[in-house]
């Protein structure tokens, strides 16, 4: 036992190894955000929620045992604002010793004795001297106040998280060492250009942590999981010998100093990998995160570490509900003929004005030449064009054919997007492919910011849950939805094994059917094919005619994701001109067509022709392979 104070320091449970020697040896998941939750719990945003550690205890430990379940190891005590100035404004700066404490138990209580409990501790809520009135010898003094009353309620370890001023947390730092040696994880926030709110530099503020000899230095709040991936990497190279990464999820709303947010899983479980590949030693989630989150963090730390145990929780609705789920071949046209033929379809762009025309005398032209469906992607490399939910109406209200919406996880937030698919499939459209969207800053509008609450993944199970009758909070919608659900593969990934787990997690979310990139390379996709050999829904191979040498420079350069093999490339630099170029092209499409029809998992072809006036012509000419 440790002595400080006057104060009786708990030593760690014999069930758990020492925190920082638990870091030594693996990664450590922390959870997500416990405003989101209790607000989710129906408690009102004008509550003081520190205060419900002693008012409402049952209510907290609901929400720590649904962050237990879902496999964190760290718990975090529900006592962020509970200092002297943040909880006076309630009336309640007399019981800052008993609501912290009452917060470690209830953590403890809940959590059992082989989870770790670590002390949360915000900012004050004020400015220090010579900002405001507060000084650094009375901020030291609220600070002691709140880590005396969590260290008597049992806490391993603290985590001081939210600072944008970095002098509050150093008299954090000060306050709990002359109290006791527990680990402590010192958290700022940083925005999306890696300095804080004051104008500090990661490095700056890593070099003032080390200096006061903080054990774990990480960076919380403020940013989603992208923006923060820099700020790791940045502070893993500043020298900081622990790290951790706990990003909010969606953008804040700021109630009362806290930030709530609605978010679902999949990004985070994605950049959690990539924390721990830049350094990071625990991992978490902040404002907006749930126990979902964390369960997919659980899992993606797990695939990193195979010897780890991650328990298992299912989501539900909030109400079962009865509901007659429409069968696959009765949700389209599309969906019927991929189970008996090899279909086909060809992407059409929506024009760049209002005026439709010219797209749709090509696409009867398709269809009078036979094609299944039309492709219409979102936004193609994120430029402004008409809206593909509108050409997908006004094809099929004109034309005899089905329409695959592209839909795209970057410019809507979960409520846009349900809204949207809502209305779509009420208007008639059926067939769809989940895609996560490429960012602004690929095309046309490089200062537009986007969205991304979720990606493919998540907006797979989305679709799949207004499928079963229920929309993504578990509230019952009525009738179903019926909607074909596709999602992309791409084949040619430079991180093949990243794109292999993301394509699983999509048919477990509720895939029906795989686009995938543009096919160049055979022998790829045949070694593809045996990493997925257990996937058996069907499959569209992308096929994209190649037009010249400059288009295979600029696809290998400039598109995400797509590769063009030398020997292709080198064909087309022997080209004599346009034409001879076109033709060759058009050649090597359709023995790409030929070679993939012969394998037993495709079952269609996704044609994407090029984006000049003979687009139509192209596509027929290299689809009468088929013929």
């Amino acid at each position: 036992m440790v002595v400080g104070r006057g104060l009786l320091i708990h030593e760690e449970s014999l069930n758990r190894t020492p925190f920082l020697k638990k870091l030594q040896d693996s990664i450590v998941v922390c959870d997500g955000a416990m405003g989101t939750m209790l607000y989710a719990h129906g408690v009102f945003i004008n509550r003081c929620f520190d205060e419900l550690n002693i008012s409402s205890p049952e209510t907290v430990m609901d929400v720590h045992r649904e962050y237990a379940a879902a496999g964190a190891e760290i718990l975090e005590t529900n006592t962020f604002g509970a200092n002297y100035y943040k909880l006076k404004p309630h009336g309640l700066e007399d019981k800052v010793h008993l609501i912290n404490k009452q917060g470690a138990e209830n953590a403890r209580k809940a959590g059992g004795d082989d989870i770790y409990i670590a002390g949360s501790i915000g900012p004050l809520g004020v400015q220090l001297a010579p900002l405001g009135k507060v000084t650094r010898e009375d901020a030291k003094q609220a600070f002691r106040d709140q880590a005396e009353g969590l260290i008597d309620g049992g806490v391993d370890l603290f985590i001081l998280e939210t600072f944008m001023d970095v002098n509050q947390t150093l008299a954090a730092i000060e306050a709990i060492k002359e109290l006791c040696d527990m680990p402590i994880v010192s958290q700022i926030t940083f925005d999306k250009d890696g300095t804080t709110p004051f104008g500090l530099s990661v490095e700056t503020v890593v070099q003032k942590l080390i200096d006061i000899r903080a054990d774990i230095i990480g960076t919380n709040c403020s940013v989603g999981p992208q923006p923060m991936l820099d700020v790791i990497e940045r502070i893993s190279k500043a020298g900081a010998k622990f790290i951790s990464a706990q990003p909010n999820a969606g953008n804040p709303r700021v109630v009362e100093g806290r930030y709530l947010y609605m978010s679902t899983p999949e990004y985070h479980a994605e950049f959690a990998r990539r924390f721990i590949t830049a350094g990071a030693n625990i991992v978490g989630g902040c404002c907006g995160t749930t126990p979902a989150h964390i369960k997919a963090i659980v899992n993606a730390v797990r695939a990193m570490q195979p010897h780890k145990t991650a328990v298992s929780i299912s989501l539900k609705p909030k109400k079962e509900v009865q509901v007659d789920v429409i069968p696959l071949e009765e949700k389209s046209a599309l969906a019927a003929r991929m189970q008996r033929k090899f279909v086909t379809s060809v992407e059409v762009v929506s024009p760049r004005g209002i005026n439709p025309q010219a797209v749709l005398s090509g696409v009867r032209k398709l269809v009078g030449f036979g094609v299944d469906a039309i492709n219409i992607p979102d936004g193609p490399r994120a430029s402004a064009r008409m809206s593909p939910m509108a050409l997908a109406q006004l094809i099929e209200r004109s034309i005899p054919v089905e329409t695959i919406l592209h839909y795209c996880c970057r410019d809507r937030n979960i409520l846009g997007m349900q809204s949207d698919l809502l209305g779509a499939y009420t208007l008639g459209l059926r067939n769809i492919l989940a895609i996560t969207g490429d960012p602004p800053k690929l095309g046309d509008y490089p200062d537009a910011t986007a969205v991304f609450d979720v990606d493919a993944i998540g907006l797979t199970r989305i679709i799949r849950s207004l499928n079963h009758g229920y929309d993504v909070a578990g509230n019952p919608i009525g009738s179903p939805t019926g909607w074909h659900i596709g999602v992309g593969a791409n084949p040619g990934a430079v991180d093949i094994g990243l794109e292999i787990d993301r394509l699983y997690q999509k048919v477990e979310a509720g895939a029906e059917y795989i686009l995938t990139q543009p096919i160049f390379d055979i022998d790829q996709l045949q070694h593809f094919f045996q990493k997925i050999e257990s996937i058996k829904i069907p499959i569209m191979a992308g096929i994209m005619p190649l037009m010249s040498f400059r288009t295979i420079e600029f696809l290998n350069n400039e598109v995400p994701g797509v590769t063009v093999p030398q020997s292709i490339a080198m064909q087309m630099q022997k080209a004599k001109d346009k034409e001879d170029a076109k033709k060759l092209g058009i050649q090597i499409a359709q023995e790409a067509i030929l070679k993939v029809k012969s394998m037993e998992k495709v079952r269609g072809v996704y044609l994407m022709p090029p984006f000049n006036k003979d687009k139509y012509e192209i596509a027929i000419q290299v689809l009468e392979v088929l013929h």
